[in-house]
């Protein structure tokens, strides 16, 4: 499909004469969250999913969104990133890779539903079952031992599996967004269970209830991605960049459209916006961050199995975004990484069968005390401070 049946498919019955500045303008007064001049300023070039440019008026890039994202960074940020990038000379081998690694393919995973809930409006539990369809495709068309493999290249099979994940994804996007409130969710619910019971009884394809016992990182140009110093830099390289995508996106044309299809979408379609189709969108880039996350977390575990996607971790995908702050990209990390915590030292402290209860009562005092999770509560004890 052409760039320009693209743009008309996303924006039908929208006038290219008028410009495209002033149709963001309009479309963004749907929510008063979206009505702020940065957002604004970067709403005025092209973009997949808007008109014509305005004559005379710069360009919308990616690399002038980038730097406009990274001039947003405030000194804790630096100092949050100087941390990461020290942690695995900080701790052991054990909180590199079982804490860190672990917490960072988690929140990639997260951060596809934070996208979708905080940006988009939608809540999707189909979030962990989308990074399995990515997780299975590599082990799969890759090396894992197993006889039904195919011994593609890594490189390759990855390919393969981000892809599959956004079609799956946007698969899923386009049953679900034609519904509304509970029906969404139990959509994309239903797809979760569909996709664990299939892969738990089928032989041929999924191996069944084994799955794949064998799938390990790969080693490129000398480096082994198994060991926990590597790997670990994997995941943070990978979980930088989808945090910066999420950033830039949201500040996108279509981003703060999308926004606007949050707060008002009756209002949105009637200005001419395709609301069905930036839906369907979203979700399609969800699926690639969650798919990312899923790669990683397969290479981390070294198998996939029915259990990495059972209905247990569809919800624990849930828990942790509202733990860190749907409303917040990086709350998805922090969420993860509480959660990795509770399920690794919790055990200390009570029984094994005991977790579920304490990660319940965790999440009952964070909605209770902050309906926007950890750093929802931060940012209210910095106001307060500040009084």
């Amino acid at each position: 499909m052409s760039a320009a049946h693209w743009r008309r498919a996303m924006n039908r019955g929208a006038g290219q004469a008028q410009p495209l500045r002033d149709r963001f303008v309009v479309a963004a007064s749907a929510s008063s969250s979206v009505l702020h001049d940065r957002s604004l300023q970067g709403a005025r070039g092209p973009g997949a999913f808007g008109g014509a440019t305005t004559v005379g008026q710069p360009s919308f890039g990616f690399w002038q969104a980038l730097m406009r994202a990274l001039g947003m960074l405030r000194l804790r940020h630096l100092a949050a990133l100087l941390l990461l990038l020290a942690f695995p000379w900080i701790g052991n081998d054990f909180l590199t890779y079982q804490i860190g690694a672990q917490a960072l393919a988690l929140g990639l995973i997260t951060l596809s539903l934070t996208f979708l809930g905080g940006y988009g409006g939608m809540i999707s539990l189909a979030q962990m079952s989308i990074a399995g369809v990515a997780g299975y495709t590599v082990a799969i068309l890759g090396a894992s031992g197993a006889e039904i493999s195919l011994g593609w290249p890594w490189w390759a099979a990855v390919a393969f599996g981000l892809g599959f994940a956004v079609l799956s994804a946007s698969f899923v996007g386009w049953l679900s967004v034609r519904t509304e409130g509970i029906y969404t969710i139990m959509i994309t619910l239903a797809f979760g269970v569909a996709f664990y019971y299939l892969a738990l009884q089928n032989y041929s394809l999924f191996n069944g209830f084994q799955g794949f016992q064998r799938v390990h990182a790969p080693e490129v140009f000398g480096v082994s991605f198994r060991k926990p110093l590597p790997f670990y830099f994997l995941c943070l390289a990978c979980a930088l960049a989808a945090y910066l995508l999420v950033k830039w996106t949201i500040r996108t044309p279509f981003g703060i459209a999308l926004q606007g299809v949050r707060d008002n979408p009756r209002r949105m379609a009637a200005l001419g916006f395709d609301v069905t189709a930036h839906r369907v969108a979203a979700y399609g880039l969800a699926g690639l961050l969650a798919g990312l996350g899923g790669v990683l977390l397969v290479w981390y575990n070294g198998l996939i199995t029915p259990g990495s996607i059972n209905t247990g971790w569809l919800i624990n995908v849930l828990v942790m975004a509202v733990l860190g702050g749907m409303s917040h990209p990086l709350g998805a990390f922090l969420g993860a990484l509480v959660f990795v915590l509770l399920q690794t030292f919790a055990i200390d402290l009570f029984d094994r069968e005991r977790f579920n209860l304490v990660i319940g009562a965790v999440f009952l005092l964070i909605v209770l005390f902050s309906p926007d999770g950890l750093l929802g509560l931060w940012s209210g004890l910095r106001k307060r401070m500040t009084k």
